[in-house]
């Protein structure tokens, strides 16, 4: 129970990091970057703990990992596609 705790906690600092960046307008390309990496560290966890994922076969662990991976590069994707 209590890396549940840590896990919990883990999460509130993290959106809390990750809404600072918002709050203050922190827009640079390193900061997206941080963010990027912030919000897989947070579904990484999600699924480790909160689903339960941790000890099961790689193959189901993979695939919610792999969605993570490619929603998070679209959206870095569309970060840096020209305005028009």
């Amino acid at each position: 129970m209590i890396k549940i705790q840590y896990t919990w906690f883990s999460l509130l600092v993290l959106t809390l990091f990750s809404f600072s960046i918002g709050w203050f307008k922190i827009t640079s390309d390193f900061f997206i970057f941080v963010l990027l990496v912030t919000t897989f560290l947070k579904g990484q966890l999600i699924i480790d703990y909160f689903m339960n994922l941790r000890e099961v076969q790689l193959k189901y662990r993979i695939l919610p990992t792999i969605w993570i991976i490619i929603v998070l590069g679209l959206i870095a994707f569309s970060y840096y596609l020209p305005i028009v």
